[in-house]
């Protein structure tokens, strides 16, 4: 009867853990490529983590080499949202912000755009299949 409930209780835990895999697989979505003049190799994927959503640039995604390259996002009726700088003064050599979280008050993301504020010009983007929230 203990060995029983022991095994009961295995494929209890290894059923919750299965379903919550695939609960989080489902929270992930990617984008298309980065397509631009600066800003053209990797993509973005967006996630769920702790009730926030989350973006992430994939390990090939390259910083343009200009003088202030920000995150923005496009959500699906055309708000554009400027958010944080890729390359920040805490940041020695060739590191940058590769996730952030976005604010509560976008709704949704349509779409990922390398922005340099100090020229005001669209570096990349990347967008998603249907807006992710």
């Amino acid at each position: 009867m203990k060995k029983s409930f022991q095994l009961l209780l295995r494929a209890a835990l290894m059923a919750s853990t299965l379903f919550a895999i695939t609960a989080c697989a489902q929270d992930t979505h990617t984008s298309s490529q980065f397509q631009g003049p600066k800003a053209n190799k990797g993509h973005v994927t967006h996630s769920t983590r702790d009730g926030k959503s989350v973006l992430t640039l994939s390990d090939d995604f390259v910083v343009p080499d200009t003088p202030d390259p920000h995150w923005q996002v496009v959500d699906s009726d055309g708000n554009v949202y400027l958010l944080d700088k890729l390359k920040k003064k805490a940041f020695i050599g060739d590191k940058y912000q590769k996730e952030i979280v976005l604010p509560v008050y976008v709704k949704n993301v349509s779409k990922v755009v390398i922005w340099c504020a100090w020229a005001e010009a669209n570096l990349g983007e990347a967008s998603f299949s249907s807006p992710v929230q």
